[in-house]
């Protein structure tokens, strides 16, 4: 009884998702004709937040080749309690993969932004005040929701970053609990 139940099991299984390829091999992708997206970021690429604007560049069947760019200013307190805000500039290619609105997402991306912070002397004793040039290298594995025409944009997605200090002589780290979250229109 619990073999013929195994096999039935299986058989339905095998059935079902049979099936279910076979109705999605029909249906062809959609062309996009709304290229453009223009977003607002938390987390992700960007580390803290950021205003984007993207571009699918590239569409051949599911798959489509994506540009993005952002800003965004992060503010610094130091020890005399003075606040500073620092520029940030995030950029992305990422690959999306999917038919009609419903996209795997895949991608990295370059952020460099400039880092303000107290540096020690120790032939003089004195603190000084140092401006460097910092970059971290986002990766991306997520869902994007675009319509091909245009509208609603989303998007979410696992975004562990790479940090390496390129100017400071530090250590380069991986930080492998970070996500994003986007909302915004595509046109």
């Amino acid at each position: 009884m619990k073999k013929s139940l195994q096999k039935f099991g299986i058989c339905l299984f095998i059935l079902v998702f049979s099936s279910h390829f076979s109705v999605f091999a029909q249906s062809e992708p959609e062309s996009f004709t709304a290229k453009h997206a223009v977003y607002l970021e938390v987390g992700g690429s960007s580390g803290r937040y950021a205003i984007n604007y993207s571009k699918i560049f590239h569409q051949n069947g599911k798959l489509k080749l994506n540009a993005s760019a952002g800003f965004s200013m992060w503010r610094n307190e130091l020890k005399d309690f003075k606040t500073i805000w620092l520029p940030v500039v995030p950029l992305e290619v990422s690959a999306l993969y999917g038919k009609s609105k419903h996209h795997l997402e895949m991608g990295f991306g370059f952020t460099s932004l400039l880092d303000r912070g107290l540096e020690f002397k120790s032939e003089s004793l004195e603190l000084k005040d140092r401006v460097a040039i910092d970059a971290f290298i986002p990766l991306r594995v997520g869902y994007r929701y675009q319509k091909p025409d245009g509208g609603f944009f989303f998007r979410i997605g696992y975004t562990p970053i790479i940090n390496f200090p390129p100017r400071t002589g530090g250590n380069w780290s991986f930080y492998p609990y970070h996500v994003g979250i986007s909302f915004g229109k595509s046109f």
